[in-house]
């Protein structure tokens, strides 16, 4: 058994991410309901106390709602992060303090290898997460307000692309939110929209024909993540997406193949 993965959510109102191999399991992000990420574990025959390790990209509550709870039920799991977030969440969650391990490059957890990265959004100090394992590497990327070649590095070797496509920014712009709030998530540190992610998507392909060292062979497969309920849906990410990368001759099958995740429906467990 290879590398494989599960959504249990992903949206603006929580993410929570599986990443397994036959002997290590990871979470990523735990910012849901904790009796969802159970069920979820449970979907794929695994129990809370099997978790080697918990990943965190940031502190914002859509992302660690269950991070006390499910560090006392993960008897193994250790909680990795960045430096930046590992100060905000001791700060709201002091108890945790004796679990938190603080990581800037790459390290391992068990049989999976893990490279962090620096994200653009407002919070202490975000960062996206590559993983690999058995020769096949998934990379998230969401909560990021711009795309930097670094990012693009990493998701270009990557056989699968976990990538933001939160808002369309016309819904957006009609919708009832506060003036200061769409100026926060349309900006440098908020979050990418779906025609920003058409654009990211067509970088990386670029970056994979190039043939460069590292570069996966093969389509890419990509999975849309972090949408917003109120200004972007699955039909409507896909949708944007497709037609951007069909006007650059990129086609939905041939070149690349792509689905969106769901905040309320969890995935089957996907092998890599």
């Amino acid at each position: 058994m290879g590398l494989r993965f599960c959504s249990f959510a992903s949206g603006s109102t929580g993410n929570c991410y599986l990443l397994k191999t036959e002997n290590t399991n990871i979470l990523v992000d735990v910012g849901i309901a904790g009796k969802r990420i159970i069920e979820g574990l449970d979907s794929c025959a695994l129990k809370p106390e099997q978790i080697d390790g918990i990943l965190v990209t940031h502190e914002h509550t859509d992302h660690i709602k269950s991070l006390r709870m499910m560090a006392k039920k993960a008897l193994n799991g250790k909680i990795y992060t960045s430096e930046g977030t590992a100060y905000s969440v001791n700060e709201k969650l002091p108890m945790l303090a004796g679990n938190i391990r603080v990581k800037d490059c790459s390290f391992k957890v068990g049989d999976i290898e893990i490279e962090p990265f620096s994200l653009s959004h407002d919070a202490e100090d975000p960062v996206g997460f590559s993983v690999q394992s058995g020769g096949k590497r998934v990379t998230i990327i969401t909560d990021t307000g711009v795309a930097t070649k670094e990012m693009l590095s990493i998701a270009a070797k990557s056989d699968l692309l976990v990538l933001e496509a939160n808002h369309e920014v016309n819904i957006l712009h009609c919708s009832s939110y506060p003036y200061e709030l769409k100026r926060r998530i349309l900006s440098d540190h908020g979050h990418l929209s779906n025609d920003a992610a058409a654009e990211f998507i067509y970088e990386v392909e670029q970056l994979r024909t190039s043939g460069g060292e590292g570069m996966t062979s093969g389509k890419q497969k990509i999975l849309l993540a972090h949408l917003s309920r109120e200004n972007n849906s699955p039909m409507q990410a896909m949708l944007t997406i497709k037609n951007r990368l069909f006007e650059e001759d990129m086609i939905a099958g041939e070149d690349y193949l792509m689905n969106a995740l769901s905040a309320d429906v969890a995935t089957r467990l996907l092998e890599i």
